[in-house]
């Protein structure tokens, strides 16, 4: 009986560093990246998906990394750096990195995906990755500092329980809102441009994380000095959480489309 519950045990026991937007921001990404895609990527995914969606898998690298054949996907999550660093420095940075990141698992992933000559269930297995990897490097404390485990050190109290800055970001603030994946999507999906969608997808991964990098950089100064995040704060930074999940969600299915056409 103790084994069926090792997962959950793991499961509490795990830093929340790797959950980026929780499982409904993670799905929103993906129902948005849904309504983007070519009919040919859509085919394509299709086949490999078979009767599961975008939305469904997207949670999945968080899901299996508590097994012992996954763990050593804990670090595909995020892409930690120093802090005070211009953008030719964090660039050189990255591409600097030789243990497994989000970046250059990426990276790695997207080769594995438009590879047909790989089976069918690698390719299944990269395409979850992808999904799910750039919604994590769209979340600003997933390309936080080293010094502070992307922020997991800064311990901060919100709407009167102890939480941290990475958790924060991960779910604290989508959380506010109470709606399911669906309504996020269908909130956020009127407000994307036709123009504004073809910028944002124009820009590359390492575009995407020197933005959170940035975005990180502002994060923490507002950090309040008390610790206790008040009722300002939501409304504050509620614009940038918004945009980061629609970026995620249009870009996702510009790099399928481009990946698999």
């Amino acid at each position: 009986m103790r084994k069926r519950f090792l997962p959950v045990l793991l499961l509490l026991l795990t830093p929340l560093r790797l959950w980026a937007w929780g499982v409904d921001g993670h799905r929103a990404i993906g129902k948005i990246a849904e309504n983007h895609l070519s009919r040919h990527a859509k085919k394509e995914i299709q086949k490999l998906l078979g009767t599961e969606t975008l939305p469904l898998v997207s949670t999945w690298p968080d899901e299996i990394r508590f097994y012992p054949e996954f763990k050593d996907t804990a670090p595909w999550h995020y892409v930690n750096t120093a802090s005070g660093l211009n953008h030719d420095q964090y660039v050189q940075q990255l591409k600097a990195q030789t243990t497994p990141n989000a970046y250059n698992v990426l990276i790695k992933q997207l080769e594995t995906l438009k590879d047909t000559h790989k089976t069918q269930a690698e390719r299944l297995a990269a395409l979850k990755f992808v999904v799910h990897i750039v919604g994590d490097v769209h979340q600003p404390l997933h390309a936080g500092h080293a010094e502070d485990k992307g922020g997991n050190d800064i311990k901060l109290k919100y709407r009167g329980k102890d939480t941290n800055l990475h958790s924060l970001w991960d779910s604290g603030l989508l959380d506010y809102q109470g709606l399911t994946y669906s309504e996020i999507a269908g909130q956020y999906e009127p407000q994307l441009r036709g123009r504004q969608v073809k910028t944002w997808q124009k820009a590359t991964p390492e575009q995407w994380l020197w933005e959170s990098y940035q975005a990180s950089e502002q994060i923490y100064g507002d950090v309040p000095a008390n610790g206790d995040v008040d009722y300002k704060y939501y409304p504050a930074h509620s614009e940038l959480m918004k945009q980061r999940i629609e970026q995620a969600g249009v870009r996702l299915a510009a790099i399928l489309n481009e990946t698999l056409k």
